[in-house]
Formats: structure tokens, C-alpha cells, sequence
């Protein structure tokens, strides 16, 4: 229970606030006015947490991070389509990232794993937990590259309204989906590790 309230909070503070708050600042005021409402919010989240001294995720500061290179690059550029073709690049770049990362020591899931539940070495060294590792960072590279792929057609044959709505619910829709397979595998292998309780059937004497 606490993994998923965990990854929950990371994709709603990370994820789906910032994606609301920019279409609903897209509709109301345009697309300038949206990517500042986004920046605002996500630097927001990150000061709240440090002045209440609790953790930030890492897909906090790395959507943070991403979205002040992308913002900077889109105002140099004067230029809106700009800063929708970067989270497209990034995306690759990321989703290459996790790909590449299976041929170390500590594939990307493992690297961000602490983040949602408290990892020591013995732990992340079993070996049902390293395949786990390695099977969520194929998957999320996978989907990374496919969500990235899917936005670069939206964005060259759509409108911009059309691809900020389309982008908007098709993003959120993914990384909600993603997040869900991401704990029900970490659920299964939790149990069979003994960390969420036992799968086997413990036999109950009865009397005649």
C-alpha cells in the first residue's frame, strides 16, 4: 500500500498536475502563458517539499529539469512548436537511456527504485528483484520510445490545439498505465520475495 501511494504522489505532483495546469492555462491564455503556469507549479512542488523537509522524487526533478531546457530553448527560439519537439526528442533520449542501462550493473528502474520504497544492497541483489529491474526498464524504454514516436506524427500532421488535447490525455493515459503494470509486477514479485506477506496456503488443522 505505501509503494502505490508513493508512485501515485510522484505521478500526480510530476505527471498529471503540471499536464492540467498547462491545457487548462492553454484554453484560458495560450501557449506562453501555459508553459510558464507549468514551470511555476513544478518549481512550486519542489520549494514546498524542501521547506517541509521531505523527500523530492526523482521524476520530480528530472521533469523539472527537463522542462527549464525545454522552456529556455523555446523562448531563445521565440518559437511554441519548438518547445513541443523537445519532450518529443527527450523522450527518446530517456527511453534510450533505460535501454542502454541494461548492460550495467544497475539498469535505470534500480537506479530510481529508493525513491519508492526504502532499498538496501542485499535486497536489490536478489535475483527476482534484479529481473524485475531489468523487465521495467525494458518496458518503460519501450513505451518511451513509442509515446515519443506517436507525438512526433501528432505533432507534424495535427493542429496545435488538436496535439496539445491529443498529447495531453494520450500522455497522462500511458504513464497511469505504465505506473499500474509497474506495481502490480513489483506487488507480484514482493509477495514471492516475502516483503508483502506470503503466497502460500498455510494448511489449518481442523478437529473431528
Amino acid at each position: 500500500m505505501t509503494v502505490i501511494q508513493r508512485v501515485s504522489l510522484s505521478l500526480l505532483v510530476a505527471v498529471a498536475i503540471p499536464a492540467v495546469t498547462f491545457y487548462g492555462f492553454f484554453a484560458l491564455f495560450g501557449v506562453w502563458t501555459a508553459i510558464i503556469a507549468a514551470m511555476v507549479w513544478t518549481y512550486g512542488a519542489i520549494a514546498w517539499r524542501a521547506l517541509t523537509r521531505r523527500r523530492t522524487s526523482g521524476l520530480l526533478i528530472l521533469t523539472a529539469i527537463l522542462m527549464t531546457g525545454r522552456t529556455a530553448l523555446a523562448l531563445v527560439a521565440d518559437s511554441a512548436w519548438l518547445y513541443f519537439l523537445q519532450p518529443i526528442i527527450s523522450d527518446g533520449i530517456v527511453a534510450t537511456a533505460f535501454l542502454l542501462s541494461l548492460a550495467s550493473a544497475r539498469p535505470m528502474v534500480a537506479r530510481l527504485a529508493g525513491d519508492f520504497y526504502p532499498m538496501d544492497h542485499e535486497l536489490a541483489m536478489r535475483p527476482r528483484i534484479r529481473r524485475l529491474f531489468r523487465n521495467l526498464t525494458v518496458l518503460w524504454a519501450v513505451l518511451g520510445l513509442l509515446k515519443a514516436t506517436m507525438m512526433l506524427w501528432l505533432l507534424q500532421s495535427q493542429s496545435l490545439e488538436t496535439f496539445v488535447l491529443v498529447k495531453s490525455v494520450s500522455t497522462l493515459l500511458i504513464n497511469i498505465l505504465a505506473a499500474f503494470a509497474t506495481v502490480g509486477l513489483a506487488a507480484l514479485v514482493a509477495r514471492k520475495e516475502g516483503l508483502m506477506g506470503s503466497t502460500r496456503l498455510v494448511p489449518v488443522p481442523v478437529r473431528a
